[in-house]
């Protein structure tokens, strides 16, 4: 069973990490605009189909990515986030983690009887420059939300977020370089300077994706895209650490 569900599909670009956005990409592979945004009909009700068995397709205590090409919040998906909402009450035994780089609407999106939040809900703000940390993640962090992330992708400065972490608000971090055409180069000290910010709290971080250009001790790599996970994961900025099973 895939891991992600796309309710809707499209988004309008909003800031620096959109300029290359990797689905405005693949949608041009497929003569399709990126920003034409509509309702995913066939995976629009996902969270509640069931199998020829009479089992849900998502399995319960499963952790499903939302909207991995779109925005949650998306001021254009205002008609459908009600009916989105309502699958993801009825299947409070699977986690839904929604991406977002319009934390500024979550309060005004919020559902019926949220309150303080809901136990299956994780929420994750793109934070890719320090601009865009200092003024998504105040936001984030006073949201009445149970589990807060943040990810880092793509990351295209060094960011200080220490201050933003002291809250204990914030559940887990992660960073990744740019893919597909024209991507910029992230830097291996960037990534570092984050492994160290979180792992110094205790707080759960992960570089899981050097991007097509990478930079470490001065000098340039292109990665291959098969090869971008992989890399990442050798460089050992992984907190808790990974534990290797002895053979």
């Amino acid at each position: 069973m895939k891991n992600i569900w796309n309710p809707w599909h499209g988004c309008k670009k909003k800031s620096e990490g959109c300029e290359n956005c990797y689905m405005y990409y693949l949608d041009r592979q497929r003569d399709r605009d990126g920003g034409d945004i509509y309702k995913v009909k066939g995976d629009f009700d996902l969270p509640m189909k069931r199998d020829r068995d009479g089992f849900y397709k998502i399995r319960s205590g499963s952790r499903i990515v939302v909207c991995a090409t779109s925005d949650f919040f998306l001021e254009e998906a205002d008609e459908w986030r009600g009916e989105a909402w309502e699958m993801m009450r009825q299947r409070n035994d699977v986690e839904f983690v929604l991406f977002t780089k319009r934390p500024e609407r979550i309060r005004r999106c919020l559902p019926d009887g949220w309150r303080t939040g809901w136990e299956n809900i994780t929420i994750s703000v793109t934070c890719e420059n320090q601009r865009r940390t200092d003024e998504r993640m105040p936001i984030l962090i006073d949201a009445p939300v149970v589990h807060k992330e943040v990810m880092c992708t793509p990351l295209l400065s060094e960011i200080q977020m220490g201050k933003y972490l002291d809250s204990g608000e914030i559940e887990h971090v992660s960073s990744g370089g740019e893919n597909y055409e024209g991507a910029r180069p992230t830097r291996y000290e960037w990534h570092l300077s984050l492994y160290r910010q979180c792992s110094e709290r205790g707080i759960p971080f992960e570089f899981f994706d050097t991007g097509a250009k990478f930079i470490k001790d001065g000098r340039m790599y292109s990665i291959p895209y098969s090869l971008r996970r992989e890399q990442a994961l050798k460089s050992g900025l992984v907190y808790p650490p990974i534990m290797k099973s002895k053979k």
